[in-house]
């Protein structure tokens, strides 16, 4: 059944729509968004879908067809952050940002079901709270436009999930649109649409997803941030963004032999570069040029900001091997998924290649698809 009909037979009714909101695989800009750089993203055709109604008594039901147990039922105005370290904190967390922000929710039926793989470096979690958002802001007519929805779904994760993402993944699910990447200023919100259509230069994106899961929340991520935010305290600068590469030498010499600093610094600076020079290649339309970027960018991950894992270096190695222009990791790091540039006519190769890989080092077989550029959040119906 879909959606629609598994929101009747929960609920008793039909819902009043059916809205979808797409993952994302970020092509370069891995990190630069808590430090008010510039990311590239693009969405998936895999999606998250939400069928909902409005409730009035203050209700939230909460249901999702790829998690177990029944519907789950919370007080609107008992939302509390920190409270919930299950799935729901990311439907629920929405609603107590909307509702801080003096929006007027007050309750809702909602049955969830996703195709966007889970700890995939992928963000089912902002598919899932861009699809509640959008559907709320529909359902009560708040008006509130994409950007700032994005916006409010950040404050749900950072605040009442608790884990201290920046703002590309839900301004990803939420503001792309087909055939285009989305080049996104982080600090200003502005944004503009690329063209990036690989088949058309004979190419095709790969993720590749190493079944190794990654959580946000689990520290590391967090110390990162925390590094490049003392970072740029100590350069005097309101976020790393704001070192030009050219200063770069210059800017790690100030931070003395503190090694791990220089590292988060010089990952950064190099990498928002690495997202206009990408920007650059895309607008005249040299798409394959931008393979030996994803790569290099791949190896600041790896080294400097050293969030990579054997899984994901052994993809990128393989398929750099095998011939193929250009792969990196893409997401938070530590697993997830990598992303590979291919010619059209090597993909079988180089996928079984990969998969040989795998098989030979003993990890666990790799989930290997292609990415599309799809659209963003939108209602179906």
């Amino acid at each position: 059944m879909g959606v629609r009909e598994d929101f009747r037979e929960l609920f008793g009714t039909a819902p009043e729509g059916v809205w979808s909101a797409p993952g994302r695989v970020n092509l370069i800009g891995e990190h630069t968004d808590y430090n008010d750089g510039f990311v590239m993203p693009f969405a998936l055709p895999h999606t998250t879908l939400a069928a909902v109604s409005r409730r009035t008594d203050g209700l939230l039901r909460l249901h999702s067809a790829d998690v177990g147990g029944g519907v789950v039922e919370l007080r609107a105005e008992e939302l509390t952050p920190g409270s919930d370290k299950g799935w729901t904190a990311y439907p629920a967390g929405v609603v107590w940002a909307l509702r801080e922000a003096s929006h007027g929710v007050t309750g809702a039926d909602v049955h969830l079901a996703s195709t966007v793989p889970t700890g995939a470096g992928l963000s089912s979690s902002a598919a899932l709270e861009v699809v509640v958002a959008l559907a709320l802001n529909d359902l009560f007519g708040l008006g509130l436009e994409p950007r700032r929805l994005a916006r409010l779904c950040q404050r749900a994760e950072n605040v009442y999930v608790g884990a201290p993402t920046g703002i590309m993944d839900q301004t990803a699910s939420a503001c792309c649109e087909e055939g285009h990447a989305l080049f996104l200023d982080t600090r200003d919100l502005s944004r503009r649409q690329i063209p990036f259509d690989p088949a058309a230069a004979g190419l095709r994106l790969l993720v590749v997803d190493t079944r190794v899961k990654h959580a946000h929340s689990d520290g590391e991520y967090g110390r990162r941030r925390a590094g490049c935010e003392k970072g740029a305290a100590l350069l005097g600068v309101d976020a790393l963004r704001d070192v030009p590469l050219a200063e770069l030498d210059a800017a790690l010499a100030r931070l003395g032999d503190d090694e791990e600093l220089r590292r988060l610094v010089r990952h950064v600076v190099t990498e928002d570069a690495r997202v206009e020079r990408v920007a650059a290649l895309l607008e005249a339309g040299d798409i394959r040029a931008i393979g030996p970027v994803l790569t290099r960018g791949h190896a600041s991950l790896r080294d400097d900001f050293r969030i990579s894992c054997p899984e994901l270096d052994l993809i990128v190695d393989t398929a750099r091997s095998a011939g193929a222009p250009g792969a990196r990791m893409t997401g938070g790091g530590f697993g997830g998924s990598a992303i590979v540039l291919a010619e059209e006519a090597e993909v079988p190769a180089l996928t079984e290649a990969i998969e040989n890989a795998f098989t030979t080092a003993n990890f666990t077989p790799p989930r290997i698809f292609e990415a599309v550029p799809s659209a963003g959040a939108r209602r179906l119906s």
